[in-house]
């Protein structure tokens, strides 16, 4: 198998500006004619949204917490293929990973995705309030965890011609090479919410002048031969590429229809891959467009995303409602993440929802944030009473009851063990987001379940 070149873009911290820099790269890249593979490492869905627009081909996640960390090269394989580069944004700073982990590099961590792929690392600096001090930050973060190969420095948000020569003086003292250096501009952000950005397909043809704004500065300010000559670099990479055709059996053809659109973005691009490759004719839905759901559906799968934005349109489309609210009563298989679940409830902010689960939410002013270890509290069309996920919370709305009479999950949180989530006839809704990669096994009995 053809080793993809590859490179990793991390951080010293949150708010470095890798999110734009690596946009812009992905874009200026696609630009001169490169085939390249976007990918996240950790659980979010908002920066590959933006990622996807830039290379105009589908971004991945690489989060070895929620699929174990033998499958993320694999991973990586397959959302690679056929490309001549892969782009790694990382996440938080370059060590930062899942609090409590005991391994030399944090687990879940920028630093251990690298390591598992072998790939190169540029750190990404925020230059404002930066002098020779850089040579500093530099060396600490090259030689904290030698097997993590820090091999470059992209400046970003530089102030003036002067600035970026000092600052290239202190790499170079430092070891590193600097790839580029990227002016300070105002008019490369995008907007943000409660839950950070705006996703990238809500925001539409702004999100669009954003890419295009973010390649051009990128296109003028950073050395793509020398990224492309650092992605080569990177060693083998170790076992095949995933194959979604492996991890489940094809068992019938249910029509499954999967939520889509604006308020519903948040999914995983394997989701889809799994549940086709066990036999199932996926069709996409849109609640805020879409009256009824596709001809013959067998099984229906709400993810995760921000109908609390959406809540009065979804509201009005009455007809849709009614039928999903009639079609999880029959006992069919319904699959409800975070924002699905808000949909599936009887309101959501005082709007009506679908009435399928008796719930409502509302929003809140705290964050629920965080992995957890959770347990299947009883049968469901996903997991067998009994089964153990890793998932993540992501959200600042809250459910009222907080959890069903019969949970989907169960926890132990700081406070003691919890209970989350809904088990209602054929109804699995939960705020737990889980990834199908680390639980093939769990779209293989949902499709099962359809077909009956």
């Amino acid at each position: 198998m053809v080793k993809p070149d590859r490179v990793v873009f991390a951080a010293p911290g949150s708010g470095e500006g890798k999110t734009t820099a690596v946009t812009g790269l992905l874009g200026a890249l696609k630009r001169r004619g490169d085939r390249v593979a976007p990918f996240k490492v950790g659980p979010d869905y908002i920066d590959p949204g933006y990622h996807r627009l830039a290379a105009g081909r589908t971004a991945r996640n690489l989060d070895p917490v929620l699929v174990g960390a033998d499958r993320i090269a694999p991973l990586l394989h397959h959302g690679a293929a056929g490309a001549d580069i892969a782009v790694v944004e990382g996440v938080m700073g370059l060590f930062d990973g899942r609090i409590g982990a005991q391994e030399d590099l944090p687990y879940g961590s920028t630093a251990h995705v690298a390591e598992l792929i072998d790939a190169p690392v540029v750190l990404v600096v925020d230059a404002r309030g930066q002098s020779q001090s850089l040579a500093a930050l530099l060396h600490g973060f090259r030689s904290y965890r030698p097997q993590v190969r820090v091999a470059g420095v992209l400046l970003n948000r530089v102030g003036s011609a002067r600035h970026e020569e000092v600052l290239r003086s202190a790499a170079e003292s430092a070891g590193l090479p600097v790839l580029g250096a990227i002016p300070r501009a105002v008019d490369l952000e995008v907007p943000s919410r409660h839950l950070g950005l705006v996703t990238a397909v809500e925001h539409g043809a702004e999100a669009l002048r954003a890419v295009e704004a973010m390649t051009d500065v990128v296109e003028g300010s950073v050395d793509l031969d020398a990224v492309a000559a650092l992605a080569r670099t990177a060693g083998e990479l170790p076992g095949p590429a995933w194959d979604p055709a492996a991890e489940v059996r094809p068992q019938g053809r249910p029509v499954v229809a999967v939520a889509g659109g604006h308020a519903f973005s948040f999914g995983y691009a394997e989701y889809v891959e799994l549940l086709e490759a066990a036999g199932a004719e996926v069709a996409l839905v849109d609640p805020l467009r879409d009256e009824r759901l596709p001809r013959g559906t067998a099984g229906l799968v709400l993810p995760g995303g921000f109908p609390e934005q959406h809540a009065s349109a979804l509201s009005a489309n009455t007809a849709l409602r009614n039928e999903i609210r009639g079609f999880a009563g029959t006992g069919a298989p319904v699959h409800a993440e975070c924002g699905g679940l808000l949909y599936l409830g009887e309101e959501l902010d005082g709007e009506p929802m679908c009435g399928a689960l008796p719930v409502r939410a509302a929003m809140t002013s705290k964050l629920t944030l965080g992995y957890r270890d959770a347990v299947a509290a009883t049968e469901s069309p996903l997991f067998a009473e009994g089964s153990r996920v890793s998932g993540h919370e992501f959200h600042r709305t809250a459910t009222e009851p907080g959890h069903g009479e019969v949970p989907a999950w169960f926890w132990r949180g700081p406070s003691g063990p919890q209970r989350e989530g809904f088990v209602h006839g054929g109804v699995h809704a939960s705020y737990l987001h889980t990834h199908p990669a680390g639980n093939p096994d769990a779209v293989a009995r949902f499709v099962a379940r359809c077909l009956r």
